[in-house]
C-alpha cells in the first residue's frame, strides 16, 4: 500500500561527484556534491547558491567534474562537512560544516593539471569531465538557495580499463561502478559503503548493520 509522505530529501539514488574549481587567488577548490545529470555532452549541477563552488564557476566558468567510485568513499566523506567559504553560512554552521582551503589536502587526494580549463583534476577518480558553464539559472521555488547550473563538457578523461577493449568511445557498463549517494548515505554496488557525515548533519535516524567495505 503506498503512503503519502513528506520526505525531507529527494536524493533516490544520484552520482557523486567531485568538483574543482579555482578560487580568486588561483588555488583549487574541491566540492563533493550529488544532484547531477548529463544529456549529450551536456551537464546540469544543482548546487548551494552560497558555496565557493558556485561563487567560482560564476566568476571563472571552468570545472572539472570528477566522478568518484566507492573505494575514494572515505576521502569523500572527509571533504563532506567542509566548506572552502571562509566564512561559513549559518545554515551550513548548523549542520557541522568548517572552512577548510585546501580540499585536495584534507581529502587526501592528488591534483593534476587538465588539458582545456584551469581546474585541476583529481587523479584518483577513474573519470574527469573537463567542463565550462552555459547559464546558471535559478532552481526550485523562490529563495530556495540553490542555482542550476549548466555545462558544457569539453574534454573527457576515463581509466582504459573502463572502455570496452577496442574502443575509444565506448565504456564497459559491467566495469564503472560509480559511487551513489541515495538519501545522504553512499552506496556502490547496491550496498552501503561507509557513514555519512552528510547524513549525519542533516540529522538522518541511523539504521543498524554495518556498511560494506569500499571497493573498486
Amino acid at each position: 500500500m503506498h503512503r503519502v509522505i513528506e520526505p525531507r530529501v529527494l536524493y533516490f539514488g544520484t552520482p557523486v561527484v567531485l568538483i574543482s574549481t579555482c578560487n580568486e587567488d588561483g588555488s583549487p577548490n574541491l566540492a563533493p556534491m550529488s544532484s547531477a545529470f548529463w544529456v549529450g555532452q551536456s551537464g546540469m549541477l544543482g548546487l548551494d547558491e552560497t558555496s565557493q563552488t558556485t561563487h567560482n564557476l560564476a566568476r571563472t566558468e571552468e570545472c572539472v567534474l570528477n566522478l568518484a567510485h566507492p573505494g575514494l568513499v572515505p576521502a569523500v566523506d572527509r571533504l563532506a562537512l567542509l566548506t572552502g567559504t571562509r566564512v561559513v553560512p549559518a545554515h551550513k554552521l548548523a549542520k557541522g560544516y568548517r572552512h577548510e582551503a585546501d580540499k585536495f589536502g584534507a581529502a587526501g587526494l592528488t591534483p593534476v593539471p587538465s588539458d582545456e580549463v584551469r581546474p585541476p583534476r583529481v587523479a584518483e577518480c577513474l573519470v574527469n569531465l573537463e567542463a565550462t558553464v552555459n547559464r546558471i539559472h535559478p532552481f526550485g521555488e523562490p529563495d530556495s538557495g540553490v542555482v542550476a547550473i549548466d555545462v558544457q563538457v569539453v574534454r573527457v578523461h576515463v581509466e582504459e580499463e573502463l572502455l570496452v577493449p577496442g574502443t575509444t568511445r565506448y565504456l564497459n557498463p559491467d566495469r564503472w561502478d560509480p559511487l551513489i549517494m541515495k538519501f545522504l548515505e553512499f552506496y556502490g554496488g547496491g550496498r552501503n559503503v561507509h557513514p555519512s557525515r552528510l547524513a549525519e548533519g542533516w540529522g538522518v535516524p541511523r539504521r543498524g548493520g554495518a556498511p560494506a567495505p569500499a571497493r573498486w
